[in-house]
């Protein structure tokens, strides 16, 4: 399986309306309202099954995965 690296940026851009909080399926519903690509799908659906207070939030859940 070929991994692709993701910036917490990119994946920012496409969350750029959610209302936080949110949960892992909000923002994965989110990302693919917004057009988010393959890569950026995956990594958040790989992100722990849990409500998340803010953005950074996300990209702290995501720096860890990696």
């Amino acid at each position: 399986m070929d991994e692709k690296t993701v910036n917490p940026i990119q994946i920012q851009k496409f969350l750029a309306g959610v209302d936080y909080p949110a949960t892992k399926d909000e923002l994965v519903d989110s990302a693919v309202e917004q057009g988010a690509d393959d890569s950026v799908i995956e990594s958040l659906q790989s992100l722990p099954d849990q409500e998340y207070q803010k953005p950074t939030d996300v990209s702290e859940a995501l720096g860890k995965k990696s």
